[in-house]
């Protein structure tokens, strides 16, 4: 399949980025420019999730160290707790499909960090087995589905910044080379 890159900077290809913006000359060799910069600092936020999933992880070892047991008035209040197996189940459906929507979205080059709800379900898990009292059996499984997750999602997020500062930087290049005609490429 032929791309735009593999054409030539033409067409769509002009309008989908900050080169397509209005204004002419330097005003869209800026925007152009400052998109570079945000597509660059974009992973940040990859990485930042990688970062809090493991404090995350961290902070669950501590609360099961803090918290051993339950209190019995929490624990009438909200009844008995789901077998570890049903946890495991759910936490292995949960994963799996956590990573086939991240490899679709891998696809399709998606500019958006969608890591954020993964802490929440992590949390949740974490939680669902401090409270089975299977914490510590299972923290390891938790953890390698939570890293792999978020790993994926970094990784996701980092290729499609750069597979976008690549077409940026061509669309830079070719705008610089409109703005001096007697120059080649």
């Amino acid at each position: 399949m032929e791309t735009g890159q593999q054409k030539g900077l033409e067409g769509p290809e002009l309008t989908n980025s900050a080169a397509g913006s209005e204004g002419e000359g330097g005003g869209r060799l800026e925007a152009c420019s400052l998109r570079i910069k945000g597509l660059r600092g974009r992973p940040v936020q990859g990485a930042l999730g990688v970062v809090l999933f493991v404090l995350l992880s961290l902070l669950a070892l501590r609360v099961e160290a803090l918290f051993p047991v339950i209190p019995a008035g929490l624990r009438r209040l909200l009844g008995a707790s789901p077998s570890t197996d049903l946890i495991n189940i759910a936490l292995v459906v949960y994963s799996f499909s956590a990573l086939i929507l991240i490899l679709s979205r891998m696809m399709g080059g998606d500019l958006r960090y969608r890591g954020w709800v993964h802490l929440g379900y992590m949390g949740g898990f974490f939680l669902f087995y401090l409270y089975a009292g299977a914490l510590k059996e299972n923290f390891w499984a938790i953890f390698a589905a939570g890293i792999t997750i978020f790993a994926l999602e970094y990784f996701n997020l980092w290729t499609a910044c750069q597979e976008e500062i690549r077409r940026e930087e061509k669309v830079l290049r070719f705008l610089s080379a409109q703005e001096k005609p007697g120059e080649g490429d």
